[in-house]
């Protein structure tokens, strides 16, 4: 069996953050949080690194991200081209938006051919996280389970402005989403998080412990053929309502698949605290955990 692969999603604008985040140092050694990503894929147990970028960026990652890691890891660079639609489909006049995280997974389907695990390149996710799903996919399971690594909601927030979560509705058990839910606007507040829906005027609380997705899913290559197969129904159902800005979204497909009843996805519960840079002020804060978990042993300073 070949080790399982990670895609790395970084061709995203990073509009709220104002320029590439992707590519923003964290520390004194000039490593991007894609680094710690690899780092940390690489020590669980992880093969081959698809990493996932506009063409026009691709030299400047091999130049800065490629050498640095060397030898450390395989990495095969992907290009998200706005233009690979189903057939009967074209970009509309004065499209410029990436059209999403799905589209962005199926852009790779050629490079992807083991187990898989899909994260955002902006995201700092946990060594323990990486262990946990590595620890899933190499494990046996039935056939058409995937699955999600689950983070605390009080967890993933920022203090510098809004976020944008995947709520998660879970199974009587606690083991299995049942669906999840994209909010748009979460704030930090005592005892959990609270959402709202209508700029403000109200807000709906969820409490500490409330289950998220941070992008961090794990499957098998048969969710390819998924991904490619639904996509001209979204393209068909959204472009006429958003023609510059809808997006296929990955969540999409593993929550079609688990409300008809052709898949599950287990959620796999992760403890730790996300890492993030939405907002430019969220960067100090960043590289203060940083150089704490360096200071603790979790990382050296130098990561190759």
């Amino acid at each position: 069996m070949q080790k399982p692969q990670v895609v790395i999603m970084a061709a995203g604008l990073g509009s709220r953050f104002g320029g590439l985040k992707q590519m923003a140092p964290v520390d004194p050694q000039n490593h991007w949080i894609i680094d710690f990503s690899i780092f940390d894929a690489v020590r669980a147990g992880f093969g081959k690194i698809i990493l996932i970028v506009k063409p026009e960026n691709e030299a400047l990652f091999r130049d800065t991200l490629g050498k640095r890691v060397g030898g450390a890891a395989e990495i095969e660079y992907v290009h998200q081209l706005p233009e690979i639609l189903p057939a009967g489909f074209s970009i509309p006049e004065g499209r410029v938006k990436p059209w999403g995280t799905g589209h962005a997974v199926l852009c790779a389907k050629d490079a992807i051919t083991a187990p898989f695990a899909v994260i955002n390149a902006d995201d700092f996710y946990g060594k323990g996280a990486f262990k946990t799903l590595y620890d899933y996919l190499v494990s046996p399971h039935p056939a058409h389970e995937y699955a999600m690594v689950g983070y605390q909601v009080e967890n993933t927030l920022t203090e510098n402005g809004h976020v944008a979560r995947g709520v998660c509705a879970m199974d009587p058990t606690g083991q299995f989403l049942t669906g999840i839910v994209e909010r748009t606007h979460i704030e930090p507040r005592d005892g959990g998080a609270a959402y709202t829906e209508d700029d403000g005027q109200t807000f709906t609380f969820l409490p500490a412990g409330t289950t998220v997705s941070m992008n961090f899913w794990g499957f098998t290559p048969d969710i390819l053929t998924e991904i490619e197969n639904r996509f001209a129904g979204f393209l068909a159902e959204n472009l006429p309502k958003n023609p510059l800005k809808c997006e296929y979204f990955l969540p999409l497909i593993p929550n079609q698949l688990i409300a008809e009843g052709k898949a599950k996805v287990r959620v796999l519960p992760c403890p730790e605290k996300w890492y993030g840079v939405t907002y430019q002020p969220d960067m100090p804060q960043v590289q203060a955990a940083i150089a704490r978990m360096k200071r603790e042993g979790i990382y050296p300073d130098s990561l190759w």
